[in-house]
């Protein structure tokens, strides 16, 4: 489920300069500094909207499937981006960032589905296995070659949100569930 997450800012945000240019904007991005700032301030602030959508939705499923489709949606629209200016291209970079806003919630379905016995260890293991999924990066740089900066990212920002949403259909509901239980 985290892999939109870091695919948005490993590749999207971070290559955000080669981004500008390969989408022909007159005004391009120097440096990836800014879009980072821009990308974590909307993803603080999807955090906690996803995680007060869930409490309002009682579901963290629900809620977690409108920001996968929302990211999704801000994904295609910032590899449509043109020419434009580059606060309007910061804009898109912070939406992008709210849209995979959701790390709070996912760590919590994370952690749910456990026992008292290893909810700590899932709890702080299973972040460290989304932000190695950054190894998607090879497949982009390969995608890249064939299709070119655009088109690779569409393959993997693709491919990666198709993973995410088929991880989330195949998880069981976790609001209200009792947790005072032990895996055997």
């Amino acid at each position: 489920m985290g892999l939109p997450t870091w695919f948005v800012v490993g590749i999207l945000v971070t290559l955000a300069p080669e981004f500008s240019k390969a989408f022909g904007m007159t005004e391009a991005v120097a440096t990836g500094g800014a879009a980072i700032m821009y990308c974590y301030t909307g993803l603080t602030l999807g955090d906690f909207a996803s995680g007060i959508m869930s409490q309002l939705l009682k579901s963290r499923k629900k809620a977690l499937l409108f920001f996968h489709l929302f990211s999704a949606a801000t994904i295609v629209w910032y590899l449509t981006s043109g020419d434009i200016s580059q606060g309007y291209f910061y804009f898109k970079i912070f939406l992008i960032g709210f849209g995979v806003g959701y790390w709070a919630v996912f760590v919590t379905i994370a952690s749910e589905n456990f026992g008292t016995n290893l909810r700590a260890t899932v709890t702080t293991t299973v972040p460290n296995f989304a932000r190695r999924t950054c190894a998607h990066h090879p497949f982009f740089k390969a995608m890249k070659e064939s299709f070119g900066q655009i088109g690779g990212a569409y393959i993997v920002g693709g491919t990666c949100v198709i993973i995410a949403l088929a991880v989330l259909f195949y998880l069981p509901e976790t609001f209200g569930k009792d947790l005072n239980y032990v895996e055997e």
